[in-house]
């Protein structure tokens, strides 16, 4: 079958991925012999769609899926989907709502049904969409966190930490979403900068009548619950105030006045107000100096005076009990404004200032969080935390790049109990019973837990089940041991864990990546993975992020149904570098499409020319030193490609296969082969050539499918080298023995050299295309000048040359010079181009770029400028820099050659 003369994805895409999955081309098998290799997919939300993130990670995973499944490795790459606890209920409750129903309505049983129900619909939208890019995911040992073995594992993981003392009740502040209604992890909350203010707020000194300490706060509306100001031990003017007492204005309640080196003297005032209940640093505070914490905001972030009532006291001018009590269940900023109203009345309010402040925001509800003291479950992460930074620091699991190691130490070594309650329905609900009297009993299921009942209490008791569920990481952190039917022992917990590699961002290395390590030496007693790839983010070409407000989200989708697959996984390698985040774009994407052309209308002009697979060819057995060359050139790019793998240098592994297919094997193999090709050719080399090409083609291919599977697949099955579809499990490309490579690299290169030398001295002389030019060689080594001879031709076409031959004497007038090695090579243009013309236009363009560098190397030498200006501005400008020194000293060179 003739190929198209233009690759189409879109037709061939779907086919192909529908082909491998049928046959089962992504499956392990724990039966084999083979070297287990695993890598444990990040789960999306089961509520998600492919988004850039995604097609970055993924076609990673994919590329080094697919490679080591070439190795031989019996690969498994887990699939699965995560439940999304507070996405999916939010999903639902939008839908619910269109319908004109609460969740309320319906209870939690019936609410929980409908969540069921959509996930059978709608949750399967992510796994389809990753079938789009590619992804070859073992697609039948698909999980879910909320599965049957799922969570099984989970109950049996919180039911044995909570027996080894790991997990308890505690009261401490947590991240609370007032519109939720739960408490939300620290991944969940999105930190917004806004304009606000600074107030000034003055609290008078007890017994000291006229004197005053003043606090600087964002948050007015919090004083109602502060029991402390904090000053700095070594303070130059407030030091003397420690140990005395202020009067807390509004509730009249004298609170100390506490030495601590949180309050910093060159900030504010140097004195801060102290309200443990409502702030994470007050709350470290407080239990330092073990200070009461009265909560003043509720659950929906109003005012609540239930623990701060008998504080409140009448102090004339200062508090008044009346006007407190007036603030109960006013909402916190309404709250706020009465305040401020207030303290400005009693001129207890010194002054307002500007502020931009960081305020977190529940990444769903939208609103300010709420830091609140509440009561939740939590997991002693300090105990689990110690072997996983050992794990790490002894080399059992290593970051790529290093550098990530310290952001894991930094988390790990100051890391706080983890909130693992939620205050939603959707989840693993915990498995905590509770007797009439609050004793709680943490069972498997609930006959265990009456069970247990029946001994505390002597008889039977009613239990009620806790309303919470389990945070989503909380799951999460088992996946890779309970996707392998943890805590059975089954053949494939044996085989596949631990995996070899986990890929994911630097965003989860607390949330996912520590965790999965804590629980899996916990319960395994091994690190989850070996390896941990740490990569960028996906920016767009100018390297802001991603954001919906910006207008500058790219869908991945799209890149594929106007690129294909291919091109957008090939442009994804391409910018994937250690410690770099991806600066992408359609351009880009539609710039590397052009490769994907690129090789197809090559393997198209090897089809047209006769070039069929040879079973009786031996690399090592060519003859030609064009034959050598390429195979030489081969042996080359696949050492290139594999280390760059082994390494996880995607980036360089992109460039080395399109270094081989763009320049070797298209611009000078295929043009150099034409004339061996054509009718009237030496038979003998000309069969020599079409076997070379077959072997190198299908070499290409194999080292290609780990990035681009669609096009090389097509091509491999077209040309008939394996079973239709087989390309996936073909053996990666090795080296091959090649006779006298040595002689043909030296013969071939130094060809190429000269070609290229000639186009780049003619383009830079703006000799048009059709004027071919004598090329004379000055100073010309007999064995170069052999070269010649044997390449004429060659050269001839393809350095569009009149003639090439030796001289001496002296130069002509009008003619353009540039060195090859020792040789000279002159290029006669007097009658090509107007000469001075030219001279002209180089030096205009060069005195152009002169002034324009100047002027960016003074604006990067002005260190207000780098010190303000944004970070990609500052890159920006010295990119600039870089690139107009570069055109300068080329166009120094023309003129130099025009001398």
């Amino acid at each position: 079958m003739t190929l198209d003369s233009r690759f189409a994805p879109a037709d061939v895409e779907p086919r192909l991925y529908e082909d491998w999955e049928k046959d089962g081309s992504f499956a392990c098998d724990p039966t084999s012999n083979a070297q287990p290799y695993t890598i444990m997919i990040p789960p999306p939300n089961v509520t998600g769609s492919l988004h850039m993130g995604h097609a970055l990670t993924f076609t990673i995973q994919d590329t080094l899926i697919r490679w080591r499944r070439m190795q031989g490795r019996d690969a498994l790459w887990q699939p699965g989907t995560d439940h999304a606890g507070i996405a999916t209920q939010m999903v639902v409750e939008r839908l619910l709502a269109t319908e004109g129903k609460d969740r309320r309505e319906l209870g939690r049983d019936g609410f929980l049904e409908r969540v069921w129900q959509w996930k059978a619909e709608s949750g399967g939208t992510i796994t389809r969409q990753l079938r789009r890019l590619g992804a070859s995911l073992d697609w039948p040992r698909e999980r879910f966190t909320m599965d049957d073995g799922l969570s099984a594992a989970v109950k049996e993981v919180f039911v044995t930490l909570y027996r080894q003392g790991l997990i308890y009740r505690d009261r401490r502040l947590v991240n609370w979403d007032p519109k939720l209604q739960t408490a939300i992890s620290d991944l969940e909350v999105e930190n917004r900068e806004m304009k606000g203010s600074l107030w000034y707020l003055r609290y008078p000194v007890e017994g000291e009548a006229g004197r005053f300490i003043v606090v600087a706060t964002t948050r007015p509306e919090t004083m109602l619950g502060d029991t402390a100001v904090a000053v700095h031990p070594e303070h130059p003017t407030m030091a003397g105030l420690i140990g005395k007492r202020a009067i807390l204005p509004l509730v009249g309640r004298a609170i100390p006045i506490v030495a601590d080196t949180y309050a910093d003297p060159e900030k504010g005032t140097g004195a801060v107000k102290i309200t443990p209940a409502h702030d994470f640093n007050d709350f470290e505070v407080g239990r330092r100096h073990d200070l009461p914490m009265p909560s003043v905001l509720d659950k929906q972030a109003n005012v609540t005076l239930a623990e701060i009532e008998d504080a409140l006291r009448a102090v004339p001018g200062v508090a008044d009990p009346a006007f407190v009590r007036s603030l109960a269940g006013q909402a916190r900023f309404t709250a706020r404004s009465n305040i401020v109203k207030e303290l400005e009345r009693l001129e207890l309010l010194e002054k307002i200032e500007p502020h931009t402040n960081t305020v977190p925001h529940g990444d769903r509800g939208g609103v300010p969080v709420e830091p609140l003291l509440t009561t939740q479950w939590y997991c002693n992460a300090g105990v689990l935390a110690k072997p996983a930074i050992e794990a790490v620091e002894t080399g059992r699991t290593v970051f790529v790049p290093k550098q990530w190691e310290n952001t894991f130490f930094a988390w790990m070594r100051d890391i706080q109990p983890w909130c693992i309650s939620r205050q939603l329905w959707w989840g693993h609900r915990i498995p905590a019973w509770y007797g009439p009297d609050g004793e709680v009993f943490v069972a498997m299921d609930e006959a265990e837990a009456r069970d247990f009942a029946r001994k505390h209490y002597g008889r039977d008791e009613a239990l009620s089940q806790d309303e919470d569920v389990l945070d989503t990481w909380f799951s999460s952190a088992l996946w890779p041991f309970s996707t392998l039917g943890w805590p059975e022992q089954t053949p494939e917990l044996d085989r596949y864990y631990p995996g070899d590699v986990l890929v994911t961002g630097f965003d989860i290395i607390f949330f996912w990546v520590a965790r999965m390590m804590m629980m899996g030496l916990h319960f395994m007693k091994d690190v989850p993975f070996r390896t941990v790839y740490i990569h960028g983010l996906v920016r767009d070409e100018k390297g802001q992020k991603m954001s919906k407000s910006r207008g500058n989200v790219i869908d991945p989708l799209e890149l594929i149904d106007s690129y294909g697959a291919d091109a957008l996984r090939f442009t994804i390698c391409a910018l994937t570098g250690p410690g770099r985040d991806v600066k992408l774009g359609a351009s880009r994407v539609q710039d590397y499409r052009g490769f994907v052309t690129k090789l197809w209308n090559a393997a198209r002009f090897c089809e047209m020319n006769g070039v069929r697979i040879d079973p009786a060819f031996d690399p090592a057995k060519a003859e030609l030193p064009l034959s050598r060359w390429i195979l030489d050139a081969t042996n080359t790019a696949v050492a290139e490609a594999s280390e760059a793998l082994e390494a996880y240098r995607f980036d360089e592994y992109a460039g080395a296969c399109y270094r081989f297919v763009w320049n070797n094997f298209c611009d000078w193999f295929l043009e150099f082969a034409k004339p061996l090709l054509a009718d009237g050719a030496d038979p003998k080399h000309a069969a020599e050539i079409r076997a070379v090409a077959a072997h190198v083609l299908g070499l290409t291919l194999r080292l290609l499918h780990p990035a681009i599977p669609f096009v090389t697949e097509e091509l491999w099955d077209r040309f008939g080298y394996g079973e239709p579809g087989s390309l996936i499990s073909a053996d990666w490309p090795s080296q091959v023995e090649v006779s006298g490579a040595g002689e043909a690299r030296a013969e071939l290169d130094w060809v190429i050299r000269l070609i290229t030398l000639v186009r780049s001295v003619r383009s830079e002389m703006n000799v048009p295309p059709s004027k071919p030019s004598p090329v004379l060689l000055r100073d010309v080594p007999a064995e170069a000048l052999g070269r010649v001879d044997r390449w004429l031709e060659a050269i001839r076409r393809l350095a569009r040359a009149s003639d090439v031959q030796a001289m001496d004497g002296d130069v002509p007038r009008g003619s353009a010079q540039a060195v090859l090695d020792e040789t000279t090579v002159v290029l006669p243009l007097e009658g090509l181009i107007d000469l001075a013309a030219e001279r002209a236009r180089l030096a205009k363009d060069r005195d152009r770029l002169v002034a324009d560098a100047a002027k960016t190397r003074q604006k990067l030498a002005n260190a207000d400028f780098v010190a303000r200006a944004p970070e990609e501005v500052v890159a920006e400008n010295r990119e600039r820099l870089a690139a107009a020194e570069s055109e300068i000293d080329r166009l120094n060179a023309a003129l130099a050659r025009l001398e």
